[in-house]
């Protein structure tokens, strides 16, 4: 499989269906808008861009199945599964807010081995496959080169229907506003990640996510020179629901303060 040509092939479509996603902003209407729970909503841009990145996808990798938000379609395949966010950030979008990302993975098992993350408003591509570097557009991207924990900037997502470590993830906040140069929310963890990735911001975590809001930003971050792990400093961030992403530098540090407060003994 010729990774670099699938990848390249990955983000024609990531861009076909941002451009969509871009033409339908402050074009909804109050019927467009579902809630799937608390905080937590889908459109019909969700479901058409889905649909979209799916039919063209088809065309590329033999007998792969998918794991999508929307569901479109639920066949998992055996071994290569394309895991898809067809618009991260919808609350964002449904105000007519930036960022708006669309997130596709190719995995192999559990490992992702191409990523494409297309944030819309900016129109900038990151992407990166399994032995290759990271791109931003055309150019190579690295995480940044700060060396203390006390001198970066992070990223956080706020919990917007998981309310179980709410007062966890309040003390984090407290102790991150402290210890460090500031602490941002997207709302868009694919773009919190490939942020990560070309150095904006130095560290990322969040907990609650789902696959495909993490499995392309990851493997981004990670040829780019970063670190990614779970709460525990484990290899289960895709899956496991909690990430944390940082330049290498900081990891350490950043990930054992991430899991004081979000992993208590």
């Amino acid at each position: 499989m010729d990774l670099k040509a699938l990848c390249k092939a990955t983000v024609d479509i990531a861009v076909e269906a941002g451009n969509y996603i871009f033409g339908r902003i402050n074009n909804l209407s109050g019927s467009d808008i579902q809630a799937k729970g608390l905080n937590n909503f889908v459109t019909e841009v969700d479901k058409t861009a889905e649909a979209m990145i799916i039919a063209r996808l088809n065309t590329l990798v033999n007998d792969a199945g998918y794991v999508a938000e929307e569901g479109t379609n639920k066949t998992k395949g055996k071994r290569f599964n394309w895991v898809i966010d067809p618009l991260d950030g919808t609350t964002n979008f449904i105000h007519g807010v930036p960022p708006v990302a669309v997130s596709i993975a190719l995995v192999d098992d559990k490992l992702p081995i191409a990523g494409v993350v297309y944030e819309i408003w900016n129109k900038e591509t990151f992407y990166s496959w399994k032995g290759g570097p990271a791109f931003l557009n055309d150019s190579e991207i690295k995480t940044s080169g700060i060396k203390k924990l006390k001198d970066s900037l992070i990223a956080v997502g706020f919990p917007y229907n998981d309310m179980n470590q709410l007062q966890r993830f309040l003390r984090s906040m407290e102790y991150f506003f402290l210890h460090t140069h500031g602490v941002r929310r997207l709302g868009s963890a694919a773009t919190d990640l490939a942020y990560v990735a070309c150095g904006r911001y130095d560290g990322f975590f969040e907990f609650n996510l789902s696959p495909w809001d993490v499995a392309a930003g990851a493997l981004i971050v990670e040829n780019a020179g970063g670190k990614v792990t779970d709460f525990s400093g484990g290899d289960n961030y895709v899956f496991g629901r909690e990430i944390v992403a940082s330049n290498t530098s900081i990891h350490s540090e950043f990930v054992h303060d991430v899991a004081r407060f979000m992993k208590p003994d």
